[in-house]
């Protein structure tokens, strides 16, 4: 028995080492691996001291949504007021305006312009012909580069109602011409249509990388098969880029109130005003022409929570129904 004791109580120091191997600090394994990959770390600095420049540190100025801002006294200065200028945009006659225009552009945008990418991807993914399919990528891409200012010109260009290109096909066809640019029945849809029609080569450009990811023995098999052309794009490559689509909608839900401030007010007239007052034109009349601050800073608050809720729930929502989610 002594001998028993004697072995244990020796073992037992030789034992210790080994658990203070294990509760070995982690930070040290951290600074080891910094140290090991500083050039990778180098070259994100940039973009993490960009999203704490621009991104995290302007959120300590969120407060003065609760505060009423007096720029002499400052931020800290300013005395607080609780949930009063949320309360007044809620109680406001045009808040029902705002979030049904904001609400109703966001989810036209989503419906209209989501799919197009897809199907373009997929056309273009079906060309044979390389030259063919450069011109076409050429083609589309290319508005994706033109200004804001230079689009929305070109659109009062095209949809004059004297000399526009569409009102003159109309007029040829017998029609009466129609001024698109100040009928709020007619806003939505040239601010989705000219939306999608820049961005959608511009946005094929992942689902077709996508595409090239895709293993081309399922083709050759499909194919011995006999599988169509058809059944070949619904069963390998739909199938294929489908966690690529559920990463995009749900980054596309996450900003489904965040409807452009530029396009909008530069398309923005006071015989459409009805269809055209969105949330973003709303804060910027209150905040930077009537120097509310606060209540414009509200207001923006708002549509950042709600868009960050829609966030969640949409990533949880894909995360039960398939297995890819953001997170």
């Amino acid at each position: 028995m002594s001998q028993e004791a004697s072995s244990s109580q020796t073992a037992a120091p030789a034992s210790a080492p080994a658990a203070s191997a294990v509760r070995k600090p982690k930070r040290s394994a951290f600074f080891k691996r910094v140290r090991r990959n500083w050039d990778l770390y180098l070259l994100i600095m940039p973009v993490l001291v960009f999203f704490l420049v621009f991104e995290y540190f302007p959120m300590y100025g969120v407060q003065i949504a609760f505060k009423n801002f007096i720029a002499t006294k400052g931020i800290w200065g300013s005395p607080w007021v609780g949930l009063k200028h949320f309360e007044r945009f809620f109680e406001s006659y045009y808040f029902w305006r705002l979030l049904t225009n904001t609400l109703g552009i966001g989810l036209y945008q989503l419906v209209v312009g989501f799919p197009v990418p897809i199907i373009l991807a997929l056309m273009i993914n079906e060309v044979r012909s390389k030259k063919f399919s450069k011109f076409v990528q050429t083609v589309t891409y290319a508005p994706h580069f033109l200004s804001t200012v230079v689009l929305v010109g070109m659109v009062f260009i095209f949809l004059s109602p004297q000399t526009g290109l569409l009102n003159m096909a109309v007029t040829w066809f017998r029609g009466e011409p129609v001024n698109f640019l100040t009928d709020p029945a007619w806003f939505k849809s040239v601010y989705v249509l000219s939306g999608v029609w820049q961005q959608m080569g511009w946005s094929s450009i992942i689902y077709l990388a996508a595409l090239t990811g895709i293993d081309p023995q399922l083709h050759e098999a499909a194919r011995v098969d006999g599988a169509s052309r058809w059944q070949r794009i619904r069963h390998i490559n739909l199938p294929g880029i489908m966690p690529t689509v559920t990463i995009l909608l749900i980054l596309n839900m996450g900003s489904l109130l965040g409807v452009g401030f530029e396009k909008v007010y530069l398309m923005q007239n006071s015989l459409n005003m009805q269809a055209s007052d969105v949330i973003s034109t709303h804060v910027y009349q209150k905040g930077i022409i009537d120097g509310q601050y606060s209540y414009s800073a509200a207001v923006g608050l708002f549509n950042s929570v709600i868009n960050f809720i829609l966030l969640l729930t949409v990533n949880r929502i894909a995360r039960k129904v398939s297995s890819t989610s953001l997170w």
